[in-house]
């Protein structure tokens, strides 16, 4: 069957064959190399974790930790890099190391994985929700700025989704107000503005190596920073440092309660192994998207992925806007016929954040309100309208590091585009 007749064929959702033929298969980027790194670790009889909280070397972790460190040090230009276990002990331990008090304000985007907004309230930090950017779906500069107040302590920015936020601007911001600017890094590996990592440009910048990110030890995570004094403080929030601090000499013990955020050596091994893998990973997902964005791209009413200006993309998600005003279908629709045609696609993101419950009954630690009642912010619907009408109305997401196409399979997920969009009327 020809490609026009394939397009002008009945729906999957209404009894056609599919357009993507076989289910696309599942990706973990987990191989041989991870396997035989795990082998060979074992086979030496080290212990499992080479960390102890107490005055010794190992207080910065043992071997395995120590050159997983280095290699990403090496990888990302960066001066430090403090391994932690998940991306969220990370930003809960950047909280810490900049720190953030009782009634600090943070400024943050409503549209990102709950972790990030959480991190400041562990301090008594407030959250202060920023509406996004329109095409970039990351922090808007404008409205940071209007934001700020005299209560306010750091910019915790997201690299939302591959695509680097306007860091550069955001940390002249910063700098200008007596500021710190945190980066979530989580999804953004590799991605770079005029250059420089995204996660690198920041005081701090927080990498994920969760299960489901472009490399992964199935948890895992890293803070990198080129200020010596707020490594040490990651390091001592990472691994209670309230044992160490007189023998560091540590002057400045505030936050300085240490948590368990540490690494095992087994992570480290496996991390270490998908490091060397990374830029083939990131590779593998531009192209995929890459390729998706050209077949769609002059599709009336889909806005496909764009990219800043001096931007790379690494492409965790492809999001592409729907705008339902121009097709006269609503994306839940659009979005369940291309999923009968075997598309792996979903609809919106998370809900913006402030509806969740904790903000809307303004209690998080406690039962007293605290540390809601340190301010009066408020956390009303339409707070921030682009990142409602985005996850309402028009984000459909496809997910490059979760899946592993065929070069056929990609070309048969445009062709399922095509044909539900020229069967829009049908819908």
């Amino acid at each position: 069957m020809t490609a026009d007749k394939r397009l002008s064929s009945p729906l999957a959702l209404h009894g056609g064959n599919r357009a993507v033929r076989q289910d696309i298969p599942g990706f973990t980027g987990i191989g041989s190399e991870e396997k035989q790194a795990v082998i060979d670790f074992l086979d030496r009889k080290l212990p499992l974790s080479g960390f102890h909280g107490s005055a010794r070397p190992s207080f910065f972790g043992g071997p395995e930790v120590q050159a997983f460190e280095a290699a990403w040090r090496d990888v990302f230009k960066c001066k430090h890099a403090v391994s932690v276990n998940s991306a969220t002990s990370g930003l809960m331990a950047a909280m810490g190391a900049i720190g953030i008090e009782p009634g600090d304000e943070v400024i943050v985007p409503p549209y990102t994985m709950s972790a990030t907004v959480i991190a400041p309230l562990i301090y008594g930090g407030i959250p202060v929700f920023v509406d996004v950017e329109d095409e970039y779906f990351c922090l808007n500069v404008e409205k940071v700025r209007q934001a700020i107040t005299p209560r306010t302590k750091a910019i915790l920015t997201v690299n939302l989704w591959g695509h680097p936020a306007a860091l550069r601007e955001l940390r002249r911001l910063a700098d200008e107000k007596g500021l710190y600017l945190v980066e979530d890094n989580a999804q953004a590996l590799s991605a770079t503005e005029d250059g420089r990592y995204a996660g690198t440009i920041g005081h701090i910048g927080v990498f994920s190596m969760n299960v489901h990110k472009h490399i992964q030890s199935g948890e895992g995570g890293v803070c990198v920073t080129e200020d010596d004094h707020i490594a040490q403080r990651l390091q001592l929030i990472r691994n209670h440092g309230e044992n160490v601090t007189n023998w560091l000499e540590v002057k400045d013990i505030a936050n300085i309660v240490g948590f368990n955020f540490r690494q095992t050596e087994i992570g480290a091994v496996i991390a270490r192994a998908q490091l060397k893998k990374l830029d083939p990973m990131v590779r593998r997902c531009r192209e995929v998207a890459q390729r998706l964005s050209a077949g769609l791209k002059d599709m009336e009413g889909i806005i496909v992925p764009k990219v800043r200006n001096g931007c790379t993309h690494s492409y965790f998600m492809w999001s592409v806007r729907y705008q339902p005003e121009v097709l006269g279908v609503s994306r839940e629709r659009f979005v369940t016929a291309l999923q009968a045609e075997g598309v792996p696609v979903a609809q919106g993101y998370v809900p913006p954040l402030y509806r969740l419950p904790l903000f809307q009954k303004r209690t998080a630690i406690g039962t007293k309100g605290f540390p809601f009642s340190l301010s009066g912010i408020e956390y009303r619907d339409g707070l921030c309208p682009v990142t409602e009408r985005l996850h309402e109305k028009e984000i459909i997401q496809y997910q490059p590091v979760a899946w592993d196409p065929s070069a056929e399979q990609i070309e048969q997920m445009i062709e399922a585009f095509r044909k539900v969009h020229k069967h829009i009327k049908d819908l």
